[in-house]
């Protein structure tokens, strides 16, 4: 029902702030959660159209107010990461906060947006799975996105050494000759506002979301060919990963030994013909952005 109001969490992230995007583009009501209002990407949203509303998944009494009067909300609660990995206790936290406050004031359909699931237990993101699992223990209609890895991560400044790009070398826990699926965050997007839209059809249904599905190799080079800088791929060693922190060593080790990300992109593509493959993004966006940023010249 378009004209009603959905609240959007990490609105100032990159999958809440597409998601919030589209929403508005499609004519919905967005209200967008932010801490600062201040902060450029919330003064863009805001300039797009949306409420701006001031909460904090850490003070859960500024989510009931954020939440009145909305019809469904995009739910991003912040991940938690320190030096040993993530800290699932505090993510659930403020997942298990934002979906009773949700409750609370009656919101009809939440989208859930998590992490994708794989054939054993790495990536199992187990803070992320028990607010799944309460969101719909406590609200009438949930539909969960579980999204692979984001293209928009080669962006990323490797703040944890590795992912997005140094002296031309992309370094990474997969392995390089074996496919890794990707998704570019403007098509979770689609799939949360289709869930919105279509609440009789995606209510209750888990979605696994990927767009693309290339070798590393083949990823770093289809870059490199896009944006004319010379690029390659590079495996974290077993070492390095541990060196990192325990977890990154453990999903190296698991990712290694074959499990995989398993999202049906050809069904995927059906419900969304227009779902991005990584050349569609860098012509879109992504090699823009990459010359912008990470292979900018100085």
């Amino acid at each position: 029902m378009t004209g009603t109001t959905v609240v959007v969490s990490g609105a100032t992230g990159r999958q809440g702030g597409a998601t919030a995007r589209r929403l508005l583009a499609d004519g919905w009501r967005v209200r967008a959660l932010v801490r600062d209002k201040a902060a450029p990407a919330a003064e863009a949203l805001a300039a797009a159209g949306a409420e701006l509303v001031v909460a904090d998944f850490d003070e859960p009494s500024t989510l009931v107010p954020a939440l009145e009067g909305a019809g469904g909300l995009f739910a991003v609660p912040p991940a938690v990461y320190g030096p040993d990995g993530s800290n699932p206790e505090l993510e659930f936290a403020r997942g298990r906060a934002l979906a009773d406050a949700a409750a609370a004031v009656g919101v009809r359909h939440v989208v859930f947006t998590g992490v994708a699931s794989t054939s054993g237990e790495a990536f199992a993101a187990p803070g992320k799975r028990r607010t799944e699992q309460y969101l719909r223990e406590h609200l009438p209609l949930v539909t969960v996105l579980r999204p692979v890895r984001f293209m928009t991560n080669y962006l990323a400044a490797p703040g944890l050494g590795l992912d997005g790009f140094v002296d031309g070398v992309h370094r990474h826990l997969f392995t390089p000759d074996e496919p890794l699926q990707i998704i570019a965050v403007e098509d979770i997007a689609v799939f949360a506002a289709l869930a919105f839209e279509q609440p009789e059809r995606f209510a209750g249904r888990t979605l696994e979301l990927a767009g693309d599905e290339l070798t590393p190799v083949e990823a770093v080079a289809a870059i490199a060919e896009a944006t004319g800088v010379p690029l390659r791929y590079e495996q974290l060693t077993q070492d390095e990963a541990a060196a990192l922190n325990p977890e990154i060593a453990e999903t190296r080790q698991r990712w290694s030994a074959g499990q995989r990300w398993h999202a049906d992109i050809e069904a995927l593509r059906v419900i969304h013909p227009g779902l991005r493959t990584l050349a569609d993004w860098l012509a879109e966006s992504g090699t823009a952005a990459l010359l912008a940023g990470p292979l900018r010249t100085p």
